[in-house]
């Protein structure tokens, strides 16, 4: 007997619209960060930012493309030197 693999929901299955969904998500993200400094003074966010999002997105963008470069260059809209620079910056190669 062959098991269905189990798929995650969507954000379109829930009716809403991906752009939204990130939004969302990116916006709770944020709002926890900020009630977690409890008082202390935040520097660097958009570095911070950056970092936490970029390594995580490109990772997934890489797996989804098995690793080829100049298709994920061609889906995010990005020359290849800037995205093999970008994957040599977060050890992804």
């Amino acid at each position: 007997m062959i098991k269905a693999k189990a798929r995650k929901q969507t954000a379109s299955d829930r009716g809403e619209a991906p752009e939204k969904c990130l939004a969302e998500n990116v916006r709770h993200a944020m709002e926890n960060y900020f009630e977690d400094l409890d008082g202390h003074q935040a520097s660097n966010i958009y570095s911070l930012f950056l970092e936490e999002v970029e390594k995580p997105f490109f990772e997934v963008i890489m797996q989804y493309t098995q690793g080829n470069i100049t298709r994920a260059s061609q889906m995010l809209g990005l020359n290849r030197v800037t995205l093999r620079n970008r994957l040599r910056k977060y050890g992804i190669e």
